[in-house]
Order: C-alpha cells, then structure tokens, then sequence
C-alpha cells in the first residue's frame, strides 16, 4: 500500500509506516501534477501540509484515494467535508504541534518587548560604529510579567499559550464563541501543579483590556477579524501576534495602526499573500518576522509523523 507524503514526513513517521509494511514516497509532486502521478503510482494515502490543496477535482480525480491526512491542526487547504461525502478518511494532528506554536508567540513577544527585530538588524550595520545611540533607542523595553494577554481562540494552542503565560505571571483573559470555560493544569517541577479556570469574555472585551492579542483561530471565509475598527479598540500601544493562518488580520489596517502608534508592535508567522508577504510587511521595523514555522520544530514534527502513521496503520490494516 502506497503513501505519497507530497509535503514531507518526520522520518519517524516513515520509519513507523514502512515498518508496517506500507511504501512511503516522499517526492514533491507538483500541483499540476499530482492526479496523474497518484493515479499512475495506486496512492491510497495523500499526506500533506499547508502547501499541497487538496479540492474536488482532485479528490474526483483520484479514485484509489482512501486517506487524506494533514500533518498540522487546520484543514482549509482540504475539501474535508466533499472528500468524506466520498468515504475517504481525513486525519491531521491537532495535538502534536501546540507547544511548538505556543512557544513561537512567546518568542515574537519577547522579539518585540525588547526591539530585537530592530536591532537584530541594524547591529550588523551600524553596532560597530554607534553602538551607544543603538542603546539609547532600545532602553524602553518591556516586560512581560504582570501584564495582561488576551488569547483569541481558546483550544489547543490557546491553552498552551496561557500556561506559558501563567507561568510567566501573566494575567490571562480568552475569547472564543466556542469554549465558555478553559481549566489550564499548570506544571511545574517535581510533579507539582495548578489548575486555573478561564472563563472567556466577548472579543470586544479582550481587545479592550489586554497588553498583549495573540490570535488562534481558523482561516477567514470572509473578510478579517481584525481591522481597523478593530484596532481603534484596542489599547493605546498594545502587541498583537498572529501565528494562525494569513488573512486574519488585515495587513494594510495594521500598518496604519503601528504607524500612527496606535499598536506598539507585532509578530506575524502567517500573512495573506503567501508566499509572497508584501515588502511593507517584511520590511517594517515594528514587527517581528519568521515564515510560517509555528510548527516547525524537531519535536513537532516527530510527533506530527508518529500520530499521523498511527492512525494511517489503525485505519488502513482494517481493510
């Protein structure tokens, strides 16, 4: 049985797979292409990332499909709901990569709390021969302790971001239309721990009260969540990160929002013209950068390709 992992797989994963007997092709197919080869090759499997679409004419394309799989937690690049109307399996793993994610916020955080998407770049440049005028424009720094995050989307990765928080002595205050109340178990050392209940609040009310937005929820079907009306809300010198998916905050109303001060700065993984971010955003001095890599670590992807061969096995030896 054949396994076409168009976007890649955690060599973990192809190990667990091939051990069960299963042939495991890592060949990046492109777009255009990927009817015929999965056709000519018998794939029952289709693996994929953010990268590959997965929409109805290929899925009706294909017949020997009987698994679509997406290592990661969102699926708008899958027809999900067509390709089960067909009787294909579609499996992800919502799990695997929330810590990975979580901790990306915390690093645009940190980024920006103490300019070093700024200096990171102008130290190379000019740290040799004003180094004492680089010090004096980054001595405001903040912390992070103390203040206030408010966490838009309160599953997985949302969790994890406010035990992150709550560790570092965060207030911690959620929006979700979906989950009323979150309990965190909070772990420390020693096998020590404590659960903090959150109760979540209308969107309005975080955007109000929070220091510090970080976004986790799905990918748009219209519009953004967050534009101008949205930033007017907001405090005055307020952070927002977006890790989520591109489109959900407008870029162009987030540029005016940090150029006029309104937003002090911002960390974004995700953007709406990818991958092709426009040069406002890539070269704005106030925001932190890094290129969709949320779930980009060691860890995540071990896990992403375990759980993602587990199920296969689970599904595709009941055959």
């Amino acid at each position: 049985m054949k396994i076409l992992a168009n976007d890649g797989l955690d060599q973990s994963g192809i190990d667990a797979l091939t051990e069960k007997g299963f042939e495991v092709i890592t060949t990046k197919v492109p777009q255009e292409f990927l009817a015929d080869f999965i056709n000519g090759h018998q794939i029952r499997t289709l693996l994929v990332r953010s990268a590959t679409l997965v929409r109805k004419e290929l899925i009706d394309a294909c017949p020997s499909l009987d698994i679509i799989g997406r290592g990661g937690v969102g699926m708008d690049n899958i027809d999900v709901d067509y390709a089960r109307s067909k009787n294909i399996h579609v499996i992800n793993t919502p799990a695997a990569s929330s810590a990975s994610v979580a901790e990306l916020v915390f690093a645009h955080l940190f980024c920006g709390a103490r300019f070093l998407q700024d200096s990171n770049r102008k130290m190379p440049l000019i740290g040799d021969t004003q180094f004492n005028q680089l010090k004096k424009s980054y001595e405001k720094g903040i912390e992070l302790r103390g203040k206030t995050i408010g966490i838009v989307g309160m599953g997985r990765i949302g969790q994890e971001v406010a035990r992150i928080a709550l560790g570092l002595g965060m207030r911690v205050i959620a929006a979700d239309n979906n989950i009323g109340r979150a309990s965190i178990k909070v772990k420390f050392y020693n096998n020590q721990f404590i659960n903090v209940d959150i109760e979540t609040e209308p969107l309005e009310d975080v955007l109000r009260h929070a220091d510090f937005i970080t976004l986790h929820v799905p990918a748009q079907k219209e519009g953004s969540m967050i534009g101008a009306a949205e930033f007017v809300k907001m405090k005055n010198g307020a952070v927002i990160v977006n890790c989520s998916r591109g489109g959900v905050i407008d870029e162009q109303a987030l540029i005016n929002a940090l150029d006029c001060g309104k937003i002090a700065f911002a960390g974004l993984d995700v953007f709406t013209n990818e991958p092709t971010p426009s040069k406002q955003i890539l070269n704005h001095p106030k925001i932190s950068l890094s290129p969709h890599t949320g779930a980009s670590t060691v860890e995540a992807q071990d896990r992403i390709g375990l759980s993602l061969a587990e199920q296969i096995c689970s599904i595709l030896q009941t055959y």
